[in-house]
């Protein structure tokens, strides 16, 4: 591979083929950032869900201030029937997944503004990527109860 590379660059010239040079950038990425993700932890992610439990359930049951985060990934944000949700989280066009979930719970506020949440948010990444590695167990779990 790095022979190749040394061609690509040298022999081909790099104006006429960046993109040898840029896949392999890419993969590094694309694999750092995923051994990054793996390495969130969901047992501290349920310590850090306690500032979420106040208002969210994971199970779908009781009285909350906040929707239940039942089956919330994959879920459209501002869709469940039995929650009165903002204007702005109705039509936010937003679906749950880490990436969206990790916006979101890093400034609520700036990621749909208008939001109803009245939270400030998790400026930690590793932090956020506990809670969410930790939610997204805990809300598959909770659609097999």
């Amino acid at each position: 591979m790095i022979g190749y590379l040394r061609w690509a660059v040298a022999g081909a010239g790099l104006k006429t083929r960046p993109y040898i040079v840029l896949l392999p950038a890419a993969l590094m990425l694309a694999l750092v950032s995923t051994s990054l993700a793996a390495a969130a932890d969901p047992d501290k992610g349920k310590t850090v869900f306690e500032q979420c439990a106040a208002c969210h359930s994971l199970d779908g049951t009781g009285d909350y201030d906040g929707p239940s985060l039942k089956g919330i990934i994959g879920r459209k944000a501002g869709s469940l029937d039995d929650y009165r949700y903002s204007a702005a989280m109705k039509r936010s066009d937003v679906t749950w997944d880490a990436a969206t979930l990790d916006k979101y719970v890093a400034d609520p506020q700036a990621f749909i503004p208008g939001n109803r949440m009245a939270f400030a948010g998790i400026g930690d990444q590793a932090q956020r990527d506990d809670l969410i590695a930790y939610i997204t167990v805990a809300s598959k779990d909770a659609k097999s109860n």
